[in-house]
């Protein structure tokens, strides 16, 4: 039933294209029936048809110990897809992010460069404290593609749930040498920022990026070789998380909390 619910949301969005038009999943697997839509219509028909569309679509996604189901909402079929600014992936980690982001939709939907937003949106970041935002972020501020975390050696990079998840466990510990950044709109990939972002660090020995999905799922796969080519030279880039699977995550919610704290841990050391 998403192929038939994902396709008339497009249609709508495409015959109105003055409605902003949000498609969510229950979850974000939820997507995985409505493939095709992705495929043949809201990734590829502006290169095909010359079809315009800015509908946003809100996958769900974090590894928060529900089981393969409820977990992954493939992230790295939608960056796969990305490709002639085709459209916009974004995982964000503040509720001023995600308002500016949907003003800024909400304000080209009827301009030539509109295009669709796929937004990852962590169910267990809805109350999460540090994830608000003042009155003045959301009414002065606009959408930054990343953000710095309040004599750097290594930069920790992340998108996501898992970027708050290292903001509260760094914010108990006394080493304060490692600077986390918030990966927070990956395609576009802000590939200058970064390298002007980077330039800044003259001690910087290494750059690691955390994710909490499978090495061979979420957005390594997609950031390794622009994070290598934005990075100084001789900097190292390296990945920690989970290791290559075919399941998205575990079943059980004790494995599940075992591998997040390896992580975590890792990527602080």
């Amino acid at each position: 039933t998403e192929t038939a619910v994902l396709a008339f949301e497009y249609g709508y969005d495409v015959y109105a294209p003055e409605t902003l038009v949000i498609w969510e999943a229950q979850y974000g697997d939820f997507a995985n029936v409505a493939q095709v839509i992705f495929d043949q219509f809201i990734s590829s028909s502006r290169a095909k048809w010359g079809q315009k569309s800015g509908i946003v679509i809100l996958l769900p996604h974090g590894y928060e110990g529900q089981g393969p189901e409820h977990s992954s909402a493939r992230l790295e079929r939608y960056l796969q897809l990305a490709a002639e600014n085709n459209w916009t992936v974004a995982n964000l980690s503040s509720a001023a992010q995600y308002f500016h982001i949907l003003r800024r939709q909400a304000k080209i939907l009827e301009m030539e460069e509109v295009r669709p937003l796929v937004l990852v949106t962590p169910k267990s970041l809805l109350r999460n404290q540090h994830t608000a935002s003042l009155p003045t972020e959301l009414s002065e501020g606009t959408f930054k593609p990343f953000i710095e975390d309040p004599a750097t050696e290594g930069i920790v990079i992340s998108t996501g749930k898992i970027s708050i998840d290292l903001h509260e466990a760094i914010a108990k510990e006394t080493n304060k040498h490692i600077k986390l950044v918030r990966l927070e709109e990956i395609y576009p990939f802000p590939f200058e920022q970064l390298q002007e972002y980077f330039k800044q660090y003259k001690s910087l020995k290494e750059i690691v990026w955390a994710q909490e999905e499978p090495k061979n799922m979420g957005a390594w796969t997609f950031v390794e070789p622009r994070l290598i080519a934005a990075a100084p030279k001789g900097i190292d880039v390296r990945y920690i998380g989970r290791k290559r699977r075919s399941s998205t995550a575990e079943g059980d919610p004790n494995v599940h909390k075992e591998e997040q704290k390896r992580i975590i841990t890792e990527a602080l050391q």
